[in-house]
């Protein structure tokens, strides 16, 4: 099992990377830049991978919408060519709040737009000449919607590898079947594995089912908040406030894809008690109502014995790669973060 982590740069980004040197040493196996309406991720990732060697790098993620496929693609190529074959395209839909409330577009087919815009980078990525005649993408655009005097083109470049990895960040279960069908790893957001099987696992056969061979076997990175220690109480608190913003306050009433999960695992009556209550301002017994069960299925905190034992679920999941985010008092202290990385690396080794 790989270990990774998002790069938190909110006490400053070179700071941030320094540190990813020390994280690398000890265990790290990848690093995943955020882009949501934050500064680009593509500037970090380049930047990231000229400091570090070994590490591997992905976007964790990039919207959809916010670039064209063609671009997508010449993006993948060139940070895949500067970390020397380092890179994983991380996509995901985002949402409607952040699509159309920052960059002005309709959130509309996410479903139908990310299998082509995957298909037109792998296409851009063999080099070949990019035509597309999709339902959402037209390549070269046709003459009636333009000057009619678009060529077919193919990247100048010769990329690293023909197929650089794609990552699709999906829960809902047209997502999941369409991230096992077309990509080489899923992220799904708030992992429980002992319920994985039963809210995933009808997606995911049916994903596989059609799914290339060539694309070998389906990848599943998640994130965690984590914390390894005896005291670990207001790491749980921290967890617990997490939750209650996405299951609660991300998305509104009837349209919360975090929301929608929680029902989906089983806390549906807890769920929409928790939403009322954070929509209402009412946020710490929004928290409240979250249940004890719900909260410590998904995290990795506890002792080292639990972790263990959690590593171990996980595993037996089909988890392939656990991102950690750290929470607790000392989240924000960089030795105890290269520390946690370090035993949550030794735990999952055995």
């Amino acid at each position: 099992m790989r270990i990774g982590m998002k790069l938190d740069y909110s006490g400053g980004f070179v700071e941030a990377v320094e540190e990813l040197r020390d994280l690398e040493r000890v265990g790290l196996d990848v690093v995943y830049v955020a882009e949501a309406y934050s500064f680009d991720a593509v500037s970090q990732l380049g930047y990231i991978a000229a400091k570090t060697e070994r590490l591997r790098i992905a976007s964790g993620i990039l919207p959809i919408y916010s670039r064209t496929p063609t671009l997508m693609a010449m993006t993948a190529a060139g940070l895949d060519y500067v970390s020397g074959g380092r890179f994983t395209l991380g996509l995901g839909a985002s949402g409607p709040q952040v699509i159309e409330g920052f960059h002005g577009l309709p959130y509309q087919a996410p479903l139908g737009r990310t299998r082509e815009l995957v298909e037109i980078c792998r296409k851009v990525w063999r080099r070949e000449a990019v035509v597309h005649e999709g339902k959402h993408y037209r390549i070269p655009l046709p003459a009636e919607q333009g000057t009619g005097l678009g060529k077919p083109l193919k990247l100048i470049n010769h990329p690293l590898r023909a197929r650089i990895p794609v990552m699709l960040a999906a829960i809902g279960p047209k997502n999941v079947s369409l991230a096992a069908e077309i990509a080489e790893e899923w992220e799904p957001i708030f992992f429980h594995p002992g319920k994985a099987a039963e809210v995933f696992g009808p997606a995911l056969d049916e994903g596989r089912a059609r799914r290339d061979p060539e694309l070998g076997e389906l990848g599943i990175s998640i994130g965690v908040p984590a914390a390894v220690g005896t005291d670990t109480e207001q790491a749980l608190h921290a967890v617990r406030a997490q939750l209650a913003l996405y299951i609660g306050g991300m998305g509104a009433k009837g349209k919360n894809f975090y929301n929608d999960l929680a029902c989906r695992y089983g806390y549906e009556e807890e769920a929409g008690r928790t939403q009322d209550l954070y929509l209402a301002g009412r946020k710490e017994e929004a928290a409240a109502v979250l249940p004890e069960e719900l909260v410590r299925a998904l995290c990795l905190v506890g002792t080292e014995d639990e972790v263990a034992e959690r590593l171990a679920g996980y595993a037996a999941a089909g988890v392939t790669t656990l991102s950690l985010q750290p929470v607790g008092p000392d989240a924000g202290d960089r030795a105890a973060r290269i520390a946690l990385v370090e035993r949550v690396a030794a735990l999952a080794a055995g």
